[in-house]
């Protein structure tokens, strides 16, 4: 054993080498479906590198408390990976994004807590950051859970006192913080990470549902962060590099995200939808009236379309309708109907939403294709489909100068010439807002949930003789 012990120690550098290629190539692995599942089997390899080089690099570990943390932590993720549902996804992530956080306040807090030694500015400046950035990513990254699993307590603030409140939090936190790190007060430490933790609540609370996937990936962003500071405390280089690429590719992501929102990255953490319903539009509030149709009305118009685009929203994913979109998917090729898939960059309640639920019942890359991909192929489409999607699609995006999305590209579907939208009501999206999508005249609006709709569309093409 301590042959081993001494062989790893002395080329811990290289295995930790090894571990960094490993991460960057999952990476490129997970920028595609088609190479997603190899590039998680890399990530768990380069985990793995990185846990037991690390294990035999400690000094003293306590062997009971590491490898029961281990076990009990692999037993729940083992658990949670074959329970949970697909539905259930987002909030899932958000939910280890705070675990991520909550790590990282605990390995600072244990720093402080348990040595001897006064430590230097630079040391007290990594663990100040570290901490922080941990705090705000666990009590966010809480809230972020509550409000996509809509739970009672994680409801959205509005009022002229939250950003004020927002401010004074955030300004006692960095003071306390500042403290910290000229003084080395451990009270001002635990004041700061209490401080941080009240600020990483209040900051996305005010945050409206429809921006909510843009605050998944920031805080995937954060979390990364929070491990590459406490990388630094810990002078662990392969936490660092790990912690930076997923810090990094969180925020380009980020990035990417509010492009396709046609928002500053300010805006939706600072000004966002959360009082779209409210602000929203020129209705008046008048009855407005839609036509409503069928399954078998819609397996009809499909299967005698010859080119038909599906826009799946969060309905699917609710509905748990994927593997039956690709069996009509399917039966509509079969009857020689070119089909595809249209997806925008914020479809759902998280980043890849809806490729990943696509990906799942094993529907051909090649035609799921993105908005810049497709948005002028709708003109020349005979039948969209939309699966439980509203503001994705909602032209008030382009038309309407008062919407909270004015300026937001959408899937420009009312270009087709027939549009079915799969709702189980007329009530708004995830942003609260109408959609004039839905009382337009070659709108046909079809009422239930998603996956016994399109089941029915499958039973309606098959027994219609086609």
């Amino acid at each position: 054993m301590s042959d081993l012990t001494n062989f790893i120690a002395t080329n811990a550098d290289w295995f930790y080498l090894a571990g960094a290629i490993l991460f960057v190539l999952t990476l490129r692995g997970l920028s595609s479906p088609k190479t997603a599942i190899r590039g998680n089997r890399l990530g768990m390899v380069a985990m793995a590198i990185a846990v037991i080089t690390t294990f035999f690099l400690a000094e003293g570990p306590i062997m009971w408390m590491i490898i029961g943390a281990m076990v009990l932590g692999a037993a729940v993720g083992i658990w949670k990976s074959k329970t949970v549902a697909m539905t259930q996804m987002p909030e899932t992530v958000a939910l280890m994004h705070s675990l991520v956080g909550l790590a990282a306040v605990a390995i600072a807090l244990a720093t402080v807590l348990h040595s001897d030694q006064e430590y230097n500015t630079v040391t007290r400046l990594e663990l100040f950051i570290g901490c922080f950035i941990g705090a705000i990513t666990f009590s966010a990254s809480v809230f972020a859970f509550g409000k996509l699993a809509a739970k009672s307590w994680a409801k959205t603030v509005n009022g002229g006192w939250v950003k004020p409140v927002q401010a004074l939090l955030f300004i006692a936190m960095l003071g306390f913080g500042a403290v910290y790190f000229i003084t080395d007060s451990l009270t001002a430490f635990y004041v700061m990470t209490v401080l941080a933790i009240a600020f990483g609540w209040m900051w996305i609370a005010p945050i409206g549902g429809g921006d909510m996937p843009v605050v998944v990936s920031l805080l995937n962003s954060f979390s990364g962060w929070a491990a590459a500071g406490i990388g630094f405390t810990l002078g662990n280089s392969m936490l660092i590099i790990a912690g930076s690429l997923v810090g990094s590719s969180g925020a380009i992501l980020s990035y990417i995200m509010c492009k396709a929102m046609n928002r500053s990255l300010i805006n939706v953490l600072f000004g966002g939808m959360g009082s779209a319903a409210v602000a929203g539009g020129a209705d008046d509030g008048a009855p407005k009236n839609y036509k409503s149709g069928s399954a078998e009305d819609a397996g009809f118009l499909m299967s005698n379309a010859s080119d038909v685009i599906i826009v799946p929203g969060y309905g699917m994913a609710q509905g748990r309708a994927q593997n039956a979109v690709k069996e009509l998917y399917e039966l509509l090729k079969e009857e020689g109907v070119n089909v595809r898939f249209a997806i925008h960059p914020v479809a759902g309640r998280m980043p890849g939403h809806m490729n990943v639920l696509l990906a799942e019942a094993d529907v051909p890359y090649d035609d799921i294709l993105e908005m810049d991909e497709i948005n002028s192929d709708f003109p020349s489409t005979d039948v969209v489909l939309v699966i439980g999607a509203n503001d994705v699609v909602n032209p008030s995006a382009k038309d309407d100068p008062t919407s909270p999305i004015f300026g937001m590209p959408i899937l420009e579907v009312t270009k087709a010439q027939t549009v079915m939208v799969i709702k189980r009501s007329m009530s708004t999206g995830y942003a609260g807002l109408d959609n004039s999508l839905f009382y337009m005249d070659k709108t046909m609006m079809i009422f239930g949930d998603a996956k016994k709709m399109v089941e029915e569309m499958v039973r309606s093409i098959n027994g219609g003789g086609h």
